[in-house]
């Protein structure tokens, strides 16, 4: 992956710069975060929007943040999926991250995508509840990814 943190990346325009508050997801891999964005590549049509490994950080980081060898691993990077931004980092490089307390919701446009993105999720994952019509979606399902990352998969209709 050769996507680098760029001063014209870093400049970007965002809601949070026009003085409107923003939550944005921050994910740690634990040292997967290469993996997990090529992952969420394919199976979201996320794009890296930036990179930037320990070894090239301008500042080293404190001691004992990155396990020796681990200069090539994440320190930052962020992506997005449609019009959202989610920041990963490898974190401490301890090779076993954990995502508890929260879900992630992809909202898609019609129960084709919603397959279409459930599945790819659901590759090397498990399946919490399957995809299926509920009184608030004509499609949802519920899935935790390859890395522990839980997701709520869902095609959106107006509430009535």
């Amino acid at each position: 992956m050769n996507t680098t943190l760029s001063s014209s990346s870093a400049k970007t325009s965002s809601p949070a710069a026009a003085g409107m508050p923003q939550i944005q997801p921050y994910l740690f891999f634990d040292g997967r975060c290469e993996e997990a964005l090529e992952y969420y590549r394919t199976a979201l049509g996320a794009k890296v929007t930036a990179l930037i490994r320990y070894k090239d950080s301008p500042e080293p980081p404190p001691p004992g943040c990155v396990p020796p060898g681990g200069e090539n691993k994440v320190m930052h990077s962020n992506f997005t999926v449609g019009s959202t931004q989610v920041m990963a980092s490898d974190g401490r490089c301890g090779g076993k991250p954990t995502f508890e307390g929260f879900a992630l919701s992809l909202a898609v446009a019609d129960s084709a995508e919603a397959e279409r993105r459930f599945s790819a999720l659901a590759d090397g994952g498990r399946v919490e509840m399957p995809l299926g019509k509920t009184f608030f979606s004509p499609c949802f399902g519920m899935v935790v990814d390859r890395f522990g990352v839980f997701w709520m998969v869902i095609v959106s209709q107006p509430m009535p």
